[in-house]
């Protein structure tokens, strides 16, 4: 059995790799059961969440991730996810590696919005906005990087602090990052706008969004959370990870059908539909926007790539 740590997991999961895994995951025949969704009482401080995602490939692979999601960690200079990833024979039950949770899912979720924006986005997206300082943060950079020309990023955050160690963190791998200021001037100039908060209210409007722009929001995932206003919604063609996920947990979807702002046909289409050849951008000037809950077929797929990354390393050495 392979144990592979936060390092360990980050080297067996290349950009291009993950993505094309992704890729292949939702076009492929992957049994993806609702995840389990566990509210957590923590005294004096905001509720905590347990979330425990099964996913398996028929005779392949089986797998289940266990994560925690503690909002008030910040406080204490702590990530807010914490999670592991068991990954077992689909064929045996027998159990081939424990991967870490956090930095599976940090990547994965990166990954999965630039597979989204590989379709929604224009193919000249050069300005990047990052709303958010957490351990995402870099990822997204990296990650969107891989799909799109991205030469300008900007990040914004509550803490000036975090942004400018998160600005740095992107310039120490060579990106010309730096932090946003005002977070209206610098939406009103990015190509795409890459959320990844856990924010109950919404920072990005829909009037600041410029014709051809895409917004990817990957922060909020229950129906209470937001990252973004019904007008934006509206405005935007909107497309998912998965209705199943979208429309049971995506406060930015729920609440603006709940509010008469749209209905659920306002959902163009999910992930997988994309990566089979169904229409992402209709035109230069459209807006996109991509709501992503987290699915668990991204995490089998993005573990299944480390164990057998980690596999083939350990047989050339």
């Amino acid at each position: 059995m392979l144990i592979l740590d936060q390092i360990q997991t980050s080297r067996c999961l290349d950009w291009d790799a993950l993505i094309a895994s992704l890729a292949a995951m939702f076009q492929g025949d992957c049994v993806m059961p609702v995840r389990h969704h566990h509210h957590v009482a923590v005294p004096g401080e905001a509720d905590a969440t347990l979330l425990l995602m099964p996913a398996w490939q028929p005779g392949q692979y089986i797998g289940v991730k266990l994560v925690s999601v503690f909002p008030d960690n910040a406080k204490r200079s702590l990530p807010a996810i914490h999670g592991s990833y068991l990954l077992s024979s689909g064929r045996t039950g027998e159990l081939l590696a424990v991967i870490d949770g956090g930095e599976l899912t940090a990547r994965r979720t990166a990954a999965a919005s630039a597979l989204a924006a590989r379709h929604l986005a224009r193919e000249d997206a050069s300005r990047l906005l990052v709303v958010g300082t957490g351990r995402l943060s870099v990822n997204l950079v990296e990650a969107h990087s891989r799909v799109r020309p991205i030469t300008e990023v900007s990040i914004w955050g509550r803490d000036r602090e975090k942004a400018e160690q998160a600005a740095a963190d992107a310039r120490a791998l060579g990106y010309a990052a730096i932090v946003a200021a005002d977070l209206e001037a610098a939406a009103r100039q990015a190509d795409i706008i890459s959320c990844a908060t856990l924010s109950r209210s919404p920072l990005i409007k829909g009037e600041w969004l410029k014709p051809g722009s895409h917004l990817d929001l990957i922060g909020a995932f229950t129906k209470d959370m937001r990252e973004s206003d019904d007008e934006a919604v509206r405005r935007a063609r909107v497309f998912v990870d998965t209705r199943e996920g979208a429309f049971a947990e995506a406060g930015d979807i729920l609440q603006p059908i709940a509010a008469g702002i749209i209905s659920r046909d306002h959902v163009q289409a999910e992930l997988s539909e994309l990566v089979r050849g169904a229409e992402g951008r209709k035109s230069p000037d459209e807006i996109t926007l991509f709501k992503s809950v987290g699915a668990a077929l991204e995490d089998l797929a993005g573990a299944i790539l480390a164990y057998q990354t980690a596999r083939q390393d350990s047989a050339g050495s």
